[in-house]
C-alpha cells in the first residue's frame, strides 16, 4: 500500500526541481506594527500563491500566548485557508493534543474533512506549544507535560476509527468517525520518532528549530519503522528555515528578522515579528549568537543558486522524503518571493 493511495501526496503530483514535494509552514505571523486581521489575509495570500507554484500543502502551527503568532486556533485558520484554496492540502503542523480533548479534536478535523474532502491533514504534537502558565490554562484540571500523549492519541484514532476501540464506544465523534485525515507525528527529539515508527505512521521533524537532532530522528524513525494498515513504508518530513532572495546579500539581510525572533526566545521576550537590520552586531551577545547558531543552523539564506545547493545538501543529509519550508521574512512581499524562487529553482 503506498503512500499516494493514502494522500500523504496528492496523486499525480509533480514533484519539485529536487525530486521530492515541498510544503509550506506557517504561524500566521504578527509583524511589528502590523495586526492579527493583517497577518490572517496574508496567510490566505500565501497560501493561495503556493498552491498556484506547486506546493503540496500548507500547514499551521498552534502557538499560544505569542504576540507573533495569529495561528492559536488551528483548526479555525485552517479552514480559513482551505476554504480560499481548492487543491493543496491543508493541515496542522501542528495541533498540541495535550492541549485538547482528543474528542473535540476528532470533531474539528472531521468537519474539516466534510467541508473539504481529501485535502485535510492532522499533524499532532506532545509539546504545549507555549510557556508552563499557559499550557495550565489551556489544559485546565488536566496537568502534564504530555507523557500521556500516547493515551491521547489511542483515543483520538479511535473516535475517527471506531474500529479500532477494543470495547464499544459509548461517546462517538459526529463529525469525525470515518473521516479521511491522515494522521502524521511531529516531534524536535527521538520520542514521536520511534512512536510514529512503531504505529506505522508518517513523522515530520521540527528541524528548522532542532537542527542537532534531524538526522539522528529521521534515522531512528526509518530504522523501526513498522508497516501499518496506514503506511507501507516510512513517509519522513522535514521542516528547515529558508529565506530566499535576489542575492545572498539580500536574503542575510531579510534572514534577521528570523535571528531576533530567536533572540527574543532565548531571552523570554515575547514581540511581533521585527524588521530585519543590516547587522546583528550590538544585537547579541557573543554567547547569544554562538546559541543562535546552534538553533539555526540548518537554516538557509540566500540567492537562487545558493538555496538550491544547500538545499541538495540539506535532503541529502537528511533523507527526507518531502521538505516543509518556514520563512520568517518580515515583509509579505519578500516572503511570497521567497517562496516563488524554491518553486522554481
Amino acid at each position: 500500500m503506498s503512500v499516494e493511495q493514502h494522500s500523504y501526496v496528492r496523486p499525480n503530483k509533480n514533484h519539485s526541481t529536487f525530486g521530492i514535494p515541498l510544503s509550506v509552514l506557517d504561524v500566521a505571523p504578527i509583524i511589528e506594527g502590523g495586526t492579527i486581521a493583517n497577518s490572517l489575509r496574508n496567510t490566505l495570500d500565501l497560501a493561495q500563491h503556493s498552491e498556484r507554484w506547486g506546493y503540496t500543502r500548507y500547514w499551521l502551527a498552534e502557538h499560544h500566548n505569542s504576540p507573533s503568532i495569529a495561528s492559536s486556533a488551528t483548526s479555525v485558520v485552517i479552514g480559513h485557508v482551505a476554504g480560499g484554496t481548492s487543491t493543496i492540502r491543508v493541515g496542522a503542523g501542528g495541533i498540541m493534543l495535550p492541549n485538547h480533548a482528543p474528542l473535540v479534536i476528532a470533531e474539528q478535523f472531521g468537519t474539516l474533512d466534510a467541508l473539504y474532502p481529501g485535502r485535510i491533514d492532522l499533524g499532532l504534537g506532545r509539546a504545549p506549544g507555549t510557556d508552563g502558565l499557559t499550557a495550565a490554562a489551556l489544559r485546565g484540571q488536566r496537568r502534564g507535560n504530555g507523557g500521556d500523549f500516547p493515551e491521547l492519541l489511542d483515543q483520538l484514532r479511535a473516535y475517527l476509527d471506531p474500529t479500532r476501540a477494543e470495547t464499544a464506544m459509548a461517546v462517538r465523534a459526529y463529525p469525525g468517525e470515518g473521516a479521511d485525515v491522515p494522521i502524521w507525528l511531529l516531534g524536535s527529539s527521538d520520542f514521536s520518532a520511534m512512536l510514529a515508527a512503531e504505529l506505522g505512521l508518517p513523522f515530520a521533524f521540527a528541524g528548522h528549530f532542532s537542527p542537532t537532532f534531524t538526522v539522528p530522528a529521521m534515522n531512528l524513525y526509518r530504522n523501526n519503522f513498522k508497516p501499518s494498515a496506514m503506511l507501507a513504508e516510512p513517509y519522513a518530513m522535514v521542516a528547515v528555515n529558508v529565506v530566499a532572495a535576489e542575492t545572498d546579500e539580500e536574503a542575510a539581510f531579510l534572514a534577521t528578522t528570523l535571528q531576533q525572533y530567536f533572540l527574543g526566545f532565548i531571552r523570554n521576550r515575547r514581540a511581533p515579528l521585527p524588521p530585519p537590520v543590516r547587522s546583528m552586531d550590538g544585537l547579541w551577545t557573543a554567547q547569544e549568537k554562538y546559541a543562535l547558531e546552534q538553533q539555526l543552523g540548518s537554516s538557509i539564506a540566500g540567492s537562487p543558486a545558493t538555496v538550491k545547493t544547500k538545499l541538495e545538501k540539506y535532503i541529502e543529509l537528511t533523507g527526507a522524503n518531502e521538505v516543509m519550508i518556514a520563512a520568517h521574512i518580515y515583509d509579505h512581499t519578500a516572503r511570497l518571493r521567497s517562496y516563488e524562487i524554491i518553486a522554481n529553482i
